[in-house]
């Protein structure tokens, strides 16, 4: 059986323990908190897309950070939050190219039967599970808006 996405961050936090990478290891700390705390709040064992989207939404959450210390010119804060997301980045998919993403908005317009923006929240359901991780919800939900509108 493959190796689980939760698994995987468990044994790199191992081997960066016995490495003594402090930095890596802080890091990967971070990422187990968080499924933990999700596993609490479900009562339930994350499986790898639940996983995905713990980490695509500390990946969001990492973004934001470095917004708000570049605006407040605070490179040390930056560097830290730069590298969290560097590692946080290695356990997630290959982003999905425009051309991909395009592919699969217009299949799930056709699979859906959206006819216009109040089919958007069915659009974007039907997407998620397809994109979670491998690109920005935020662009794709305004990609899917805009495409929706022209109908």
């Amino acid at each position: 059986m493959a190796e689980t996405l939760k698994s995987r961050i468990n044994n790199d936090m191992k081997s960066a323990l016995r490495a003594g990478d402090k930095p890596r290891l802080s890091a990967i700390r971070l990422m187990l908190a968080a499924i933990k705390q999700c596993e609490i709040d479900s009562r339930s064992d994350l499986d790898d897309t639940q996983v995905l989207a713990v980490l695509d939404k500390m990946v969001k959450q990492r973004r934001e950070s470095i917004v708000q210390f570049e605006s407040a010119r605070r490179e040390d804060l930056i560097a830290v939050e730069q590298f969290e997301l560097d590692v946080i980045r290695s356990y997630m998919p290959a982003a999905m190219s425009d051309a991909e993403i395009g592919g699969l908005i217009d299949a799930a317009l056709i699979e859906t039967g959206a006819s216009g923006v109040k089919d958007m929240g069915r659009v974007m359901g039907h997407l998620k599970p397809q994109l979670q991780g491998r690109a920005d919800m935020s662009a794709v939900s305004a990609r899917v808006r805009a495409r929706l509108s022209a109908l």
